[in-house]
């Protein structure tokens, strides 16, 4: 095990000391200036030093962390120029996911552990259809219903639409509109194919926070090729992972290394077109999560498109090469030039415009984790191969995962809409009344009418008892479900 995750050599050999690997970073640069590279040299380096990795491979080029290096004499010149005594190829412990189930292990989740929150996000809705997203997630947690996939979210919406006034007293006002207007939005989200992201088995975290046999840490890349083509799911996605990590893990405090740590292509869909509760929501998540031993690596082309107060809380930071051809881009260079702690032998501005291909600017946190003076740094090469894996070759990895099975096969359990089904198919009392005035006659019994008018009363009174003691029940037993199915920051259900 290492101490430090070796990135390059500037002046001084530049590493990033595992002791702050939880104190979140930034990969930054135009396209083309090396990010990737920088993000597989990362990844490697925590993986080799046992800490598991959960990144997310945009474009497929990721994917060759999964098997050793060519060793080229390029390569090899650049080890020792950064001071790689030890360098040789080496492929990553890996293991494949995709959204789509088509690259790698099917990743899902359940409607009830996105939230409210997070999918009125996913299907674009206004305030007043957000609120009435609210209101029925809160009716299935208080009646013990599973929201576990688009169908059961689906029968729930039609279940509360059809008894909104009966409802109304204890929700408030259900709109038939906003209904509506929900499931039509739904619709949409089935014909983009993002109803195989819901369901069973959804993900469970302790797979992601695997070592193998040899201690070091397992690298899960999640193929986002396609996802990335839906930037809204993309982005919920990646944050529903976000808070089911915050909600789940206990706080573990300062770490000789992180639990796990996650890195973020594309990160600025995350923030881009949020409304400023969930953006607020995510900042309180980025800043809060470290304690919980996460560390996490937002790659992207601009500082910019990140919010000030999560790049704040960026410790670590990698700066590829910026260009400065329009005003938004000379205020970039500007602004990522003074997100760094200064270097009196540096213009941090005019260099990050000069800098080549798989150079950069770095600065970490020292020891009592203090910001490090801004270098410019020759990068470490990778050890895994560079460039995306054959078809072939990534099905093969698939095959032999230890995951391998384990999600491949969807569960469809009861659950919201099978349970709202046979309540819709119960006959009604007065259609159980009627079968048993039809059995005296059917056991040739001539009961004069006032009998059958008494044996009408009792059973009225009985089923009036009857419902009143179920209503009773049932109200007490949801009271105790909707105090256990709390929810969290963004909305996803609590375990603790």
């Amino acid at each position: 095990m290492t101490e430090a995750v070796v990135l390059g050599k500037g002046e001084t050999p530049q590493r990033l000391l595992l002791a702050y690997g939880n104190r979140h970073g930034l990969i930054a640069g135009a396209t083309g200036t090396g990010k990737t590279i920088s993000l597989q040299v990362l990844a490697e380096g925590f993986s080799a030093a046992g800490v598991p990795v959960f990144a997310v491979d945009i474009k497929g080029d990721l994917s060759g962390i999964a098997q050793p290096g060519e060793a080229r004499p390029k390569l090899a010149e650049r080890a020792a120029a950064v001071g790689l005594a030890d360098y040789a190829p080496q492929a990553a412990p890996t293991v494949f996911w995709d959204v789509f189930g088509a690259q790698g292990h099917p990743l899902r989740a359940t409607v009830s552990e996105l939230g409210p929150l997070l999918l009125s996000r996913l299907l674009d809705l206004s305030e007043v259809q957000e609120a009435v997203l609210a209101l029925v997630f809160k009716y299935a947690d208080d009646q013990g219903l599973l929201l576990l996939d688009l169908k059961d979210l689906r029968a729930t919406l039609n279940h509360v639409a059809a008894n909104a006034k009966s409802l109304g007293a204890d929700y408030g006002l259900i709109s038939s509109a906003s209904v509506a207007a929900i499931q039509r939005a739904l619709l949409q989200l089935e014909s983009d194919g993002a109803e195989a992201f819901f369901g069973e088995p959804a993900l469970e975290l302790a797979d992601l926070m695997r070592v193998d046999l040899s201690g070091r840490g397992i690298v899960s890349l999640l193929a986002a090729d396609v996802l990335y083509q839906k930037p809204r799911l993309y982005a919920v996605v990646l944050l529903w992972l976000l808070s089911e990590l915050f909600e789940q893990l206990p706080e573990a405090g300062d770490l000789d290394r992180p639990k796990l740590v996650l890195f973020f292509d594309e990160a600025h869909l995350l923030f881009k077109d949020a409304p400023k509760v969930l953006v607020d929501k995510i900042e309180q998540v980025v800043r809060l999560i470290r304690s919980k031993g996460v560390g996490v690596y937002f790659v992207t082309q601009n500082p910019l498109d990140l919010p000030d107060a999560v790049l704040g809380q960026l410790g670590n930071r990698v700066q590829h090469a910026l260009r400065a051809f329009t005003p938004r881009d000379q205020k970039a260079v500007k602004a990522a030039a003074q997100t760094f702690r200064a270097n009196p032998k540096l213009d941090v501005a005019a260099v990050i415009q000069e800098l080549g291909v798989g150079e950069a600017l770095v600065s970490t946190l020292g020891e009592q984790g203090v910001p490090g003076v801004v270098e410019k740094t020759l990068m470490a090469p990778p050890r895994g191969r560079i460039g995306a894996l054959e078809a072939a070759q990534r099905q093969l990895i698939r095959a032999r995962s230890p995951l391998a099975g384990r999600y491949e096969q969807a569960v469809d359990r009861e659950s919201a809409y099978e349970k709202l089904a046979a309540r819709s198919q119960a006959p009604a009392p007065e259609a159980q009344a009627g079968e048993q005035d039809r059995g005296w006659w059917d056991r040739g019994s001539a009961a004069p009418a006032s009998r059958r008018s008494a044996a009408r009363r009792s059973d009225t009174v009985m089923d009036a008892a009857i419902k009143s003691a179920t209503r009773s029940v049932a109200s007490t037993v949801g009271r105790e479900i909707g105090r256990q199915l709390l929810r969290g920051l963004l909305g996803s259900l609590s375990r603790r």
